[in-house]
């Protein structure tokens, strides 16, 4: 049987109406009531009759003044400043001092005039039975106003995954709001269950079918945020199976540093589904590359700079400088790092937000001169695999000139470290802005092979959560929109990682470098994307269409593999790597071309792309220069009429005169 509303009455409209004025009078008249009766019924304890005539006339004015005397200490207390729908355990503690204070008062008043005779246990028979009257009435109206609310207002009902602490704050949150009513909870505890908690039954978890039939419950909110990671993953996991939208209170970190309140709901993440536990992070090796120095990020604006740009600042740089091309992507993370350095009183932090772009050189080598940088960590890419197979010229030169330029120049003025931000589309590439990634990864290494004082080092991992270029948000909205969720195969296969991890491994991984390494993230195990694309679904409180369940909400469609697309992502070139200090962080040192061979090829990009040539073959020449230096490249095309060595190569260079300086 489901759960049924009773229609709105004139009774719940009138007590809903009353205002605040006016249920304090209540308050009053029935406090006026109460006391003089808790006396009586005082008297009638003590002498077991109910109308004790020859007791009662000495002190008939007893029960005049008392309860007038009782209005005053409730008032001087603040009983009557207290909403009794939020009543707890501080009301009641106040209404039992203005009992003792009224049962002292009581006692004095009648010694004082003799009132006789008068049963010395009389007090305490009239603080135990006012402290029932006062505390009582208000219980009733508070569990009267709670029994109007959930028959009477609009509330959805939920079942409480977490019966402990976090779930009774949020179910007495719930009471008091006008959105959800909790039906009961759900625990794993098997001396929880049966148990009533806050009014409310407690239910193992097999029991969630027949309450969401019952109640027809279609959300389910999780407070159990002291749970692991995993713990809470395995929780959510068998709540997919269920046709109901699942939400979370925050962490309990959160909660204690008192960020948000227990009742703040938040939709589960796909973060929560990694079963992922974060490894604590080295303090050292956080430090060692930021505290003190000055520190360039390129790409700032993007999701994994600017989490980069957050994290250098809670390590105390002296200098923080923010190199991005998009105006207002550079606009929101200067606002957002000044707000960071106000409110942490990090003022002795320089942080300075520069437009343009790492092509640019002559913008770049006043940069790393001016402002004497001496970390560089390089986020700027153009990454979105499709865009890059249509605009092949300005991969490569985003991706290769800029890195070949701001690398010869950080080398060149001396930067302590520059960590390169990779990809594992860079391993056995199938579209150009992997290759792209792969030569930018070799520029580096050809400059410490050819040998430098600046340590350079790459760090290389999968797709991260949250990015401009992750599925979920694609995702997300389709589902919103009815669907269908698009996917391009069903067995299409990524690695995922939080911005947040990713960005403290990438720091950390750069503070470990020697020079010339390729350090790989562990991304933990690969995630089916068809599997993400479902949960998605079902966390947003649908369930997928397919031949199982034809008439589930959302449809999959499967478009097919976009150009340049594989099914599988690899971290690892080769088959060898090593551990590091860090248990997240391994460390490979993979083969390169040619310091000779790469600096001819970079010089034959540039004159390529200053070119006339037809945008077809020239991105077919592109392609085939490209597979020259990248090792499994398998989208490189022939031109017979392709020839280097006629090429009139430009000897000037870009702005900087790198080129130039190279060969």
């Amino acid at each position: 049987m489901k759960y049924k509303r009773l229609p709105h009455s004139a009774t719940h409209q009138r007590v809903v109406a009353l205002s605040r004025s006016q249920k304090k009078a209540i308050m009053i008249v029935a406090d006026l009531i109460a006391l003089p009766g808790a006396l009586l019924s005082a008297y009638m304890l003590r002498l077991s009759t109910w109308w004790p005539v020859e007791f009662l006339q000495p002190a008939w004015w007893l029960f005049a003044v008392l309860p007038i005397l009782g209005v005053f200490v409730f008032a001087r207390i603040g009983l009557y400043r207290a909403v009794i729908r939020f009543m707890g355990a501080h009301a009641i503690l106040a209404i039992t001092k203005g009992v003792a204070v009224l049962a002292v008062a009581l006692a004095c008043l009648a010694y004082a005039s003799n009132v006789s005779p008068f049963p010395r246990s009389i007090p305490v028979n009239f603080a135990l039975v006012a402290l029932v009257y006062v505390g009582g009435t208000r219980l009733l109206v508070r569990q009267y106003y709670q029994w109007l609310v959930r028959h009477f207002v609009d509330k959805k009902p939920v079942l409480i995954y977490g019966a402990g602490g976090a779930g009774v704050q949020l179910a007495a949150a719930l009471d008091n709001g006008g959105d959800y009513f909790p039906v009961g909870f759900i625990d794993d505890d098997p001396r929880l269950w049966g148990e009533i908690v806050r009014g409310r039954p407690v239910h193992r978890s097999k029991d969630i079918e027949a309450l969401i039939a019952r109640f027809g419950i279609r959300q389910v909110l999780l407070a159990i945020p002291s749970h692991s990671r995993e713990a809470q993953r395995s929780i959510v996991e068998r709540l997919l199976q269920y046709p109901v939208k699942i939400q979370t209170v925050p962490s309990m970190a959160e909660i204690v540093e008192h960020k948000v309140a227990v009742d703040q709901l938040r939709e589960i993440q796909l973060e929560d589904l990694l079963g992922r536990e974060p490894v604590p992070a080295i303090p050292e090796l956080l430090e060692k590359s930021i505290a003190g120095k000055t520190v360039l990020v390129t790409g700032g604006g993007g999701s994994i700079g600017s989490e980069i740009a957050r994290q250098v600042m809670a390590h105390s740089p002296t200098r923080l400088i923010i190199l991005e091309q998009n105006e207002y992507a550079l606009y929101q993370i200067a606002m957002e790092l000044e707000e960071i350095r106000n409110n942490n009183q990090l003022h002795a932090i320089e942080v300075i937000p520069i437009l343009g772009s790492v092509c640019d050189g002559l913008l770049v080598g006043k940069i790393l001169t001016n402002y004497k940088v001496q970390t560089v960590y390089h986020a700027a890419a153009y990454k979105h695999v499709p865009i890059i197979e249509e605009n092949i010229k300005q991969g490569i030169r985003n991706n290769i000139l800029g890195t070949a330029t701001l690398a010869h120049l950080a080398s060149k003025v001396g930067v302590e470290r520059f960590v390169l931000i990779s990809t594992d589309k860079a391993v056995r590439p199938t579209n150009v802005m992997g290759a792209t990634k792969r030569v930018a990864e070799q520029v580096l290494q050809s400059l410490v092979v050819e040998g430098t004082q600046t340590r350079f080092c790459m760090v290389r991992f999968g797709n991260v959560l949250g990015s401009s270029g992750s599925v979920v948000p694609r995702f997300r909205a389709q589902v919103e929109q009815g669907g269908p969720v698009t996917v391009t195969h069903p067995e299409i296969t990524r690695y995922f990682m939080t911005i947040e991890e990713a960005s403290s491994l990438v720091i950390q991984a750069g503070s470990m470098a020697k020079g010339g390494e390729v350090f790989v993230l562990d991304m933990g195990e690969p995630v089916k994307i068809r599997h993400l694309a479902e949960k998605i679904i079902v966390l947003m409180g649908y369930t997928p269409k397919s031949e199982d369940n034809p008439k589930g909400d959302i449809e999959i469609k499967y478009t097919g593999l976009r150009k340049g697309e594989k099914l599988y992502e690899e971290l690892l070139i080769g088959s060898d790597s090593e551990k590091t200090s860090h248990p997240k962080i391994m460390k490979a040192m993979e083969e390169c071309v040619e310091y000779e061979k790469l600096t001819e090829s970079l010089s034959v990009f540039e004159s390529l792309l200053l070119t006339d040539e037809e945008d077809r073959d020239l991105d077919t020449i592109l392609c085939q220069l490209l597979g020259e230096l990248v090792s499994g490249f398998s989208r490189v095309q022939e031109v017979e009429s392709f020839d280097k060595q006629s090429l009139e190569l430009n000897e000037t260079g870009n702005s900087c005169g790198f080129y130039k300086e190279l060969k």
